[in-house]
């Protein structure tokens, strides 16, 4: 069959309306030119008619393109830059600046603008000087999505209401200078400089930025660092330093940093390094002082030790009167006090040691924790026991010849002990207790008296058990080797985990005898009111569940452990139970006793418990609720205010409840319970101790503790000498109790929790106990 052709008219329209349809875009095309060039004559006309005085060489009836220092594209159409730098100008700048579409640098420095920076956001924009005005305020989206940005400089803008480095710079990756100095800048730097591959100049100093330098400054390009002169200071340690391979000027003076001035050995170009007027302490590294680059460097008003350092010649130096070097001139320090600085270095040359170890003799009588012999020539005592230091034992202990007691208890101690210290000739007590080492336990001589309890890592692979062979456990002093068996009684084998087992069981028994002496008091003092069959289950079922639902555990309005407060599955249980009555409700955490990682993540650990487990112990000594909203914002939250008063021994005097009246004893002991518990709720998991930690501090005072007043107890047959773990069997046995536990019935679980002893009323509160 033969094709048709179309008709020749179906052609001709077709042809037409093809031709028509490209006319249109056509027009279309060049309208939009149009508008966009009109565009830019407005918004130049805006600026123009905001400035005074007017600019030389600018004129409404001149083409904009033509204006003096603006530069256009190709077409003459297109604003590509604007310079205005130092005319004296005045004005505001007005928010259509980021319609001049083809903009790419910006000069407005060294004038007197004012008001709000317009924003700039999605523009083509790559260089940007404001610096040297007077402007108010930095939009949110300032430069958002500027990726084409390379200079940012808004320094000496001090009028601007304060602001924060917004994340979203990251997205200009080809930022190479940041300045921004004296421009109100506050809050913490953000730890982004990954994304930035080409940036050399970072100056932010004169703002009010605190906080540490980020970790991912470390192997940048930067090249020049100023962040002088923070309001606040910024803080912590500048390790970070030590791998910037680049640099070549830092100004870090006028801030709160602490801790050594780093190993600079890579940075071999440092021109100028300026440290003056921090908390440093150390010994100045013989790395800094070999800088082959090296002409300015500041050090003075800090606390550095050691030698008078020396630096090549043509350096120019300022070392101030405030460091504690050892000498005035150079040459090295005394053999002793160059040990005691090997020992600094390893906890981290704290500051506490930098401000009175100062001079060349050890036994002047003035450094803080060294204790001389009666000649005053050797140190034969040093006592660090519970300085919450942290770090390791150096072996330099070894260098102190004379040494007879060493004193380490009660630190954040890590690592492991060196084995030469078991060659000290006059060493008589060396004490480690209550510490985080690790390792095999060195063997002493048996005139070495050596504590180690409370470290439950130290000669993990020894065994259990035996005729005092001692165990991090039992405190004793007696030296086992590690791997060693200890008598007849001991396992093989044993493993620290094992260890740890057993001491998260024994903490649990610790602390429900605890909380079963809290209960023994009250039922004391209520002994008149017996416990009241609740009669018709509706009227039971309701007593119950206004209980539950006003989230109460039954002391004085303490919001329960077991209040729900998330909508994730829980467990059921059996919250009060009296014969055929009881009520369910579900198993959850508590605010005021929720770790913070916990909240924020919703991981358990076991140091979540460790938490929960401090909140309670300060809940026993001061008689408050973990959380109570009637009191001030400062007081209302325990834990917090119970780290504030841990800060001086004699606060917490102040803070134990007035029904505990403790003797001088008793009060050592709640001292000893407290600063358990500020370690239990510390902020960072790892600073928390292990549970069998607790049990090492709790176990002795357990069998310590007896009942206070007598009057509250000869009607009940209770002897006074009594420790509490016989008077609760002697409670029991009055009671007709021969378990300590009763099994509760729970839904979906198989935990149980201590049973109520007869004689108790429905509920008590704390002013019941009291």
């Amino acid at each position: 069959m033969p094709i048709q052709k179309p008709p020749l008219h179906h052609l001709h329209l077709h042809l037409h309306l093809h031709l028509h349809l490209r006319s249109h875009l056509l027009l279309l095309s060049l309208f939009f030119f149009y508008l966009t060039t009109a565009d830019d004559a407005a918004v130049m006309s805006k600026l123009l008619s905001a400035l005074s005085p007017t600019p030389s060489g600018w004129d409404n009836k001149t083409p904009f393109c033509k204006w003096t220092n603006v530069n256009c594209d190709s077409t003459n159409k297109f604003v590509t830059s604007i310079n205005l730098d130092s005319q004296s100008i005045s004005g505001t700048l007005p928010p259509e600046l980021n319609q001049l579409s083809s903009l790419k640098s910006l000069s407005l420095q060294k004038n007197s603008f004012s008001g709000a920076i317009p924003s700039f956001a999605n523009t083509t924009l790559q260089k940007i000087f404001l610096d040297f005005n007077s402007f108010s305020s930095v939009p949110p989206d300032f430069l958002l999505g500027c990726t084409n940005l390379q200079v940012i400089s808004i320094s000496e803008n001090g009028q601007l209401s304060p602001w924060q480095i917004p994340l979203y710079l990251t997205e200009s990756s080809n930022l190479q200078s940041f300045l921004a100095s004296n421009s109100s800048i506050v809050g913490r730097i953000p730890d982004f400089f990954g994304s930035f591959p080409n940036l050399q100049d970072l100056r932010l100093a004169y703002n009010n930025i605190t906080g540490g330098l980020p970790r991912s400054l470390g192997g940048s390009e930067v090249r020049n660092i100023w962040l002088n002169n923070q309001i606040q200071g910024l803080s912590g340690r500048i390790d970070v330093l030590s791998s910037m391979t680049l640099i070549y000027q830092v100004w870090l003076h006028a801030n709160t940093f602490t801790g050594p001035i780093p190993d600079l050995s890579n940075c071999s170009n440092l021109f100028d390094l300026q440290l003056r007027d921090n908390q440093f302490t150390g010994v100045v590294p013989a790395s800094v002082m070999q800088l082959p680059n090296l002409m300015n460097v500041s050090l003075a008003n800090n606390k550095l030790q050691g030698p008078l350092p020396v630096f090549r010649a043509g350096v120019t130096v300022t070392l101030g009167v405030t460091n504690s070097f050892c000498g005035t001139s150079p040459g090295p320090c005394d053999p002793q006090v160059t040990a005691l600085l090997a020992v600094a270095g390893a906890l981290g040359y704290p500051m506490v040691l930098a401000q009175s170890w100062v001079g060349n003799n050890s036994c002047s009588g003035d450094w803080t924790f060294i204790t001389c012999d009666p000649q005053r020539k050797n140190v034969a005592v040093v006592n660090f026991g519970k300085q919450g230091f942290s770090g390791t034992i150096s072996p330099a202990f070894a260098n102190l010849t004379s040494l007879r007691n060493l004193y380490l208890n009660d630190n954040n101690l890590t690592g492991t002990i060196p084995e030469i210290l078991t060659s000290l000739p006059q060493l008589q007590n060396f004490d480690v207790s209550n510490n985080n080492l690790a390792g095999p336990r060195p063997v002493f001589p048996p005139s070495v008296k050596f504590s180690y309890a409370g470290n439950l890592l130290l000669g993990k692979n020894q065994t259990a058990g035996g005729n005092g062979g001692g165990t991090p456990g039992n405190g004793s002093t007696s030296d086992v080797p590690s791997g060693s068996k200890t008598g007849s009684g001991g396992s093989k084998g044993s493993s620290v985990s094992a260890g740890m087992i057993a001491g998260v069981v024994i903490s649990v028994l610790v602390f429900v005898g605890v909380v079963l002496f809290v209960s023994y008091k009250c039922y004391m003092k209520r002994r008149h009111r017996r416990f009241g069959k609740v009669e018709g289950s509706e009227k039971g079922s309701e007593m119950v569940k206004s209980n539950v639902d006003g989230g109460l555990n039954g002391y004085g309005g303490v919001p329960s452990e077991l209040q729900s407060q998330s909508s994730g599955d829980h467990s059921e249980i059996h919250m009060f139970e009296d014969g055929k009555y009881s009520v369910e409700t579900r198993l959850a955490g508590t605010f005021g006793y929720l770790a913070p990682e916990y909240a924020a993540t919703g991981r358990v650990t076991t140091k979540v418990d460790v938490y929960a487990f401090g909140v309670v112990l300060m809940e026993i000594i001061t008689g408050r609720k973990a959380l109570d909203e009637t009191m001030s914002d400062e007081r209302s939250h325990l834990v917090t205010w119970f780290r504030r008063v841990l800060i001086n021994k004699e606060n917490i005097r102040k803070a134990i409840d007035s029904i505990l009246d403790p003797d001088e004893e008793t009060y050592e002991s709640i001292c000893k319970v407290a600063e358990l518990a500020g370690h239990c709720t510390a902020r960072e998991p790892h600073q928390r101790p292990d549970m069998g930690h607790a049990v090492n501090v709790l176990g002795p005072l357990v069998e310590q503790w007896k009942p206070a007043k007598s009057q509250e107890n000869e009607s009940y047959g209770i002897d006074l000498h009594m420790s509490l773990p016989q008077a609760l069997q002697r409670w029991q046995a009055d009671e007709g109790t021969s378990r300590m536990f009763d099994d509760l019935s729970y839904s979906q679980t198989q935990s149980s929790i201590p049973s109520k002893p007869n004689g108790f009323a429905d509920s008590f509160s704390s002013n019941d106990c009291r």
